[in-house]
């Protein structure tokens, strides 16, 4: 097989058919394969038609990613990123093509670098109060606008799953809930407050005016779905005051809300087994890792397990050093 038909092979069939992965998922993938084959291209002085899948070797792997970090000024988190999809095609490659078992096999081994995982904000519920009670009363668009914050708070939906939100995948009626389609192709069922009923309602009879099952619940003022770069701007322009005005000023983007959510259900006892299905994580350590994140959470398991001794804290002295017994016993040794 050439080059290219292992590329298209490998977006078309493996990456979209067999993994499922969403249009977001299979642009970082394109995105990565296009700067390693720029990289390869270079090094070896041909023309992106005439590189053969020979071109693609451990050594070349190695300094694409020493590149990235030296010379395009890449964090280790993208390098990391980049090199788990580097890692998925070589090994898709092995299989289509025995002849590069041997370089395949040295590049998914390749160790990725420590990094220090990325501070995670999220909002106090004095601090969402304020966000909310600050959104605008009237205006064309202060219906969608309050529907699509509260609903982010709700649900801790990712922004691509609200983007691509349905009327037909609300359910308003009894037992009120959305099925929201998330990484991976895959689907999950997420309970609506009875205040999200209530606007969300009011929107599709207000603000879209529509009821077409494939309509979107947040539409722009076009009538189209609201994309997940639409949504950004949205929240932003929200909570901008909001933000300018705190100690130390930070961005509040959509997966703020995320994180609001996770946290909040922690705080208020919620197992983390539910949070999991709550948020669609695959491994309950990323549900974990909201434990490490709130003080509050802390703070009540310290007073949970407050050691049983008196205020005066531990005796200074060995409780055998009184036995006067013993001393003298272990004196006549």
């Amino acid at each position: 097989m050439t080059l290219g038909s292992t590329l298209y092979s490998f977006f078309e069939d493996y990456l979209k058919c067999q993994k499922g992965l969403r249009p977001a998922s299979v642009r970082s993938y394109r995105d990565a394969l296009r700067l390693f084959l720029q990289f390869v291209s270079n090094d070896r002085r041909r023309a992106l038609t005439r590189l053969s899948l020979s071109d693609l070797t451990f050594d070349r792997t190695v300094r694409f990613l020493k590149g990235l970090e030296e010379n395009r000024s890449n964090h280790g988190r993208t390098r990391n990123h980049r090199l788990a999809v580097l890692r998925t095609f070589f090994d898709y490659v092995a299989t289509r093509e025995p002849e590069m078992l041997s370089e395949a096999s040295r590049v998914v081994v390749i160790p990725t670098k420590r990094v220090a995982p990325p501070e995670t904000h999220f909002l106090g519920q004095d601090e969402l109060h304020t966000i909310f009670a600050g959104l605008p009363k009237t205006g064309r668009f202060s219906l969608r606008d309050h529907a699509l914050l509260l609903f982010l708070y709700n649900t801790g939906a990712r922004v691509q799953e609200v983007a691509d939100l349905r009327v037909e995948n609300l359910r308003l009626e009894a037992h009120p809930h959305v099925h929201l389609h998330g990484k991976g192709d895959k689907w999950r069922i997420c309970p609506i407050w009875p205040d999200t009923v209530n606007i969300l309602t009011r929107l599709l009879r207000e603000g879209t005016g529509t009821s077409s099952p494939d309509a979107p619940v947040f539409a722009s003022h076009r009538g189209a779905a609201l994309t997940r770069f639409g949504i950004y701007k949205i929240v932003r322009r929200h909570t901008h005051h909001f933000v300018t005005q705190q100690p130390r000023p930070w961005r509040i983007s959509p997966h703020v809300f995320r994180h609001t959510t996770a946290v909040h259900l922690l705080e208020t006892g919620v197992d983390p087994n539910v949070i999991r299905g709550w948020l669609g994580h695959v491994s309950l350590d990323t549900t974990n890792r909201y434990a490490e994140i709130t003080l509050r959470t802390k703070e009540a398991a310290l007073q949970r397990c407050e050691p049983p001794i008196s205020s005066e804290g531990f005796p200074r002295k060995p409780v055998w050093r009184d036995d006067q017994n013993l001393l003298k016993w272990l004196n006549s040794l």
